[in-house]
């Protein structure tokens, strides 16, 4: 996995780019990753606070426009991974709410599936089908990739790797009848050649997990961002994370 120096010291000035997992209730206490989820509710209040602080919460791809110079204002960047069904029922009422857009990253071959490579660590839970990434992206929020099985790219070989990232794409695409150009690595894992495919593959955008603001000066296929948990309360949300 790339840490590059640009990504890693980019904390002054420029544009947070939150990662949500899920919008849900977290599940009992010992359980694995429990940190990604956070609750509703808690997701509410932190999207009204943006919203009374003048923020625009926004899909990587129009952050690109705030990143580009093409637009200026304040602006969040606000990315959900993996495609679970409770971001589509509890989260997308939210971001409607406050008039907010945000991309999500389908491990294409779990649409309507569930969180396979989570076996042993994670509860089952349930992904978005065809019909609810369809009206996601028709609410007006972005569709993104996330490779085809959720694989740490950083470990694979060219041919597979490649296999993964441009089939994803060419799968949403067919689901979508729409471009899809945005990417996540998943687990962050990813290389200089990682970074090359996604790129000849044709996404013009794609986001780690290097904590940072992105900023123009950043590489636009390896966007900082900065993980919401579960246990953020709405000062250490604004805090750590906006201001």
């Amino acid at each position: 996995m790339n840490t590059d120096a640009s990504a890693t010291s980019s904390n002054n000035g420029g544009f947070p780019v939150l990662m949500y997992h899920h919008i849900a209730q977290a599940p009992a206490r010992g359980t694995g990753s429990r940190y990604m989820f956070v609750s509703s509710s808690r997701f509410r209040r932190q999207m009204r606070a943006l919203k009374i602080l003048g923020y625009i919460g926004c899909s990587i791809a129009e952050l690109s426009l705030y990143l580009s110079g093409q637009k200026t204002g304040k602006a969040v960047g606000i990315t959900f991974d993996d495609g679970y069904r409770n971001v589509y029922r509890n989260g997308l009422p939210i971001l409607a709410e406050f008039g907010f857009t945000s991309t999500t990253y389908f491990v294409s071959r779990q649409v309507g599936g569930h969180n396979e490579w989570d076996a042993g660590r994670m509860p089952w839970e349930p992904c978005m089908s065809r019909e609810e990434l369809r009206e996601w992206m028709e609410s007006g929020q972005e569709v993104g990739a996330h490779t085809l099985d959720h694989a740490r790219l950083g470990e694979l070989d060219e041919v597979e790797a490649r296999r993964q990232i441009a089939g994803s794409k060419a799968e949403l695409e067919n689901i979508t009848g729409q471009p899809v150009t945005a990417f996540s690595y998943p687990f962050g894992s990813h290389n200089d050649l990682v970074v090359e495919i996604a790129r000849q593959s044709g996404f013009s955008t794609a986001v780690t997990t290097i904590k940072g603001r992105a900023t123009g000066k950043h590489d636009p296929m390896r966007l900082p961002r900065m993980t919401v948990r579960r246990g953020d309360n709405l000062l250490k949300f604004l805090w750590s994370r906006i201001l």
